[in-house]
């Protein structure tokens, strides 16, 4: 009985230290000891790299989407890879327009400047176009201008995309037509 009465006290006494403890220390946030900005940096950082992670994974799934033929790419998603500014925008109309056999970059310099004062050279859309492709690839793992001889020309892929665009338009039209004419 007498040791069950100390075991007693024991723990009484080592609950009564945490108690002591608890209310005694002050509890300060890690941004108390490290001081708001930086604090708001490392959260920053993580979250960053958590949307890293989250980017690359969506990245993961639209290729294998393509893998399986389900991939479902549009004229907004294409842009929105591919193209950066108005420049790269006037860059892709101008290889559009010139179709199936393609355009020098020389020719395409020339009508975008006429548009504004951009000063490009023909390097300059080369490089503009090989820059576009290169981001495309990496998103969806297409290429959107192919070179042929000295030329650039949009892809089978890019045809492809525009080209149901533009048949979906024709479709809306006709089905507007149609619609008048039930009407009428």
């Amino acid at each position: 009985m007498i040791k069950q009465d100390e075991q007693d006290m024991e723990e009484k006494a080592v609950q009564m230290d945490e108690k002591v403890i608890q209310t005694c220390k002050k509890g300060r946030s890690q941004e108390d000891k490290v001081g708001r900005i930086k604090y708001q940096t490392v959260l920053l950082k993580e979250v960053k790299v958590q949307n890293r992670q989250i980017l690359d994974e969506l990245r993961w799934l639209r290729h294998r989407l393509a893998v399986l033929g389900e991939s479902d790419v549009d004229v907004p998603m294409l842009q929105k890879y591919a193209v950066k500014d108005q420049v790269d925008l006037e860059i892709l109309q101008r290889v559009r327009e010139a179709g199936d056999p393609g355009v020098f970059p020389k020719d395409v310099a020339a009508s975008v400047n006429k548009l504004g004062a951009y000063g490009l050279e023909y390097y300059d859309v080369s490089r503009r176009i090989v820059r576009m492709n290169k981001r495309l690839h990496f998103e969806t793992g297409e290429f959107l201008f192919e070179k042929r001889g000295h030329r650039w020309a949009l892809t089978r892929f890019a045809f492809d995309v525009y080209g149901a665009t533009e048949a979906e338009g024709a479709q809306g039209n006709s089905d507007v037509e149609s619609i008048e004419e039930v009407e009428e």
